[in-house]
Parts: structure tokens; C-alpha cells; sequence
């Protein structure tokens, strides 16, 4: 069976379907569409999905250190109360209150795809979805993947790390218009992610916590 990996992108997300070698991207409008997407076994999605209500989640300080220089690529997630803001001034407020510190605007503007995830995974949650993170597993693949994924160098280095594992330069010639090739990759991580999920070969990071609505505080590629 196939597997997704989704990324976000101006309020939607880029999915790339994997099925064996072959990788076909597309563009899923909400979080309801992708999981809907037929005959999917696991979906990595690079978005929080645990969420803490008082404090800083163990799985993004252990990414930060494992990516290292390309630390800052993993946004701090949003304490769980921050999803109920209707402002970013009440969101800091928020914040404050349950953890000490104030959200960022990077992470502010992460709350409408995050809320609207969270709302969709429903209750238990949807078990097939798991967080990923595309630099997690963009080091996996080739540790010599060190540009910024915006730069020709970090495009060139990403599909060399992707091409032994899919056919990622067919799926990029046959992406759907205006998808930018950064956000394409990025999909194509969380899709080899989530087939080592679903092959039970993945590897997470995280201390085992599950938050208030039973989603794991973990990312997993």
C-alpha cells in the first residue's frame, strides 16, 4: 500500500504519494483532504501534532540538537492552550502564562494549518498520522546535505539524497504548477519517512509523552 508525505504550503499542502519507487505530487486544499487521500497506509506530515500545555517538547530540543546547524529549521510548537488565540497579541499572552515565554511570529502563523490538523485527527486520534520532519530525514539519506534548501546547491543535494530511494525527478517534472521545488522535496521526505514507519524501520525522538488529547509528542523519520 502507498504511503503520503505532506508539507505545508500557503495554507494548504503538497503531498507526494509513494508507491514504490514511483512518487506522484499534488496539492491537498485542507487537512480533511489529506486524510482522506484512498488506500494510504501511514501519513508523515512535517506540522505538530503533540502538543504540550505547559513547556517545551523533548522531540524538538533532541531534533535541534541532532540537526545541529540546521537546528533552526524545527519552529518550536505552540503550547496546546495557543490553539484557542484568535490574535497573535493573545497568543503571547497565552503563552506566557502557561510556559513563560512568548510565540513567535514564525510559529504564530504555523496555529491556523496546526489547529486545523488537530481538529481533523479527531478523537481518539487518526493512528496512521505521524509528525515527521524533512531535515531529519534529509540527513539520514546523505549526511553531505548541509545548503539551504532555497539555494541551487541545497535543491541539487536533495534530489541526489532522494533519487536512490524514488523516482523524484519524474515527480518533480510532473509536479502540479507553482509548487515551489523546495516544498516538493521537503514532501518527498516525509513520504520516505513515513514508508519507514509503515515498514517499522523508522527511528523518533521524543521521551515517550503522549499530550491531553492522547496525540504522541514525538518526530520520527
Amino acid at each position: 500500500m502507498a504511503v503520503l508525505g505532506v508539507d505545508g504550503w500557503r495554507g494548504a499542502w503538497v503531498g507526494a504519494r509513494l508507491d514504490g519507487r514511483r512518487v506522484t505530487l499534488c496539492v491537498l486544499p485542507d487537512a480533511g483532504a489529506v486524510l482522506a487521500e484512498p488506500d494510504v497506509e501511514v501519513v508523515g506530515i512535517d506540522m505538530p501534532i503533540g502538543l504540550s500545555d505547559d513547556g517545551v517538547r523533548s522531540c524538538d530540543v533532541l531534533a535541534r540538537r541532532r540537526l545541529a546547524r540546521a537546528g533552526s529549521s524545527v519552529f518550536p510548537a505552540p503550547v496546546r492552550p495557543v490553539l484557542d488565540a484568535g490574535s497573535y497579541a493573545e497568543a503571547c499572552q497565552v503563552a506566557r502564562a502557561a510556559s513563560g515565554k512568548a510565540l513567535s511570529v514564525q510559529t504564530w502563523n504555523l496555529v491556523p494549518a496546526i489547529r486545523s490538523l488537530d481538529a481533523a485527527l479527531g478523537a481518539p486520534p487518526d493512528h496512521r498520522v505521524v509528525e515527521v520532519h524533512p531535515e531529519l530525514a534529509f540527513l539520514a539519506l546523505d549526511p553531505r546535505v548541509d545548503a539551504p534548501k532555497a539555494s541551487a546547491r541545497g535543491l541539487a543535494q536533495r534530489v541526489r539524497a532522494l533519487e536512490p530511494v524514488m523516482d523524484v525527478l519524474d515527480a518533480l517534472a510532473a509536479a502540479p504548477p507553482r509548487v515551489p521545488a523546495a516544498d516538493a522535496l521537503d514532501a518527498c521526505a516525509a513520504a520516505w519517512s513515513a514508508r519507514r514507519i509503515a515498514d517499522g524501520r523508522a527511528e523518533c525522538l521524543g521521551n515517550g509523552a503522549t499530550d491531553r488529547r492522547g496525540r504522541p509528542m514525538r518526530i520520527c523519520w
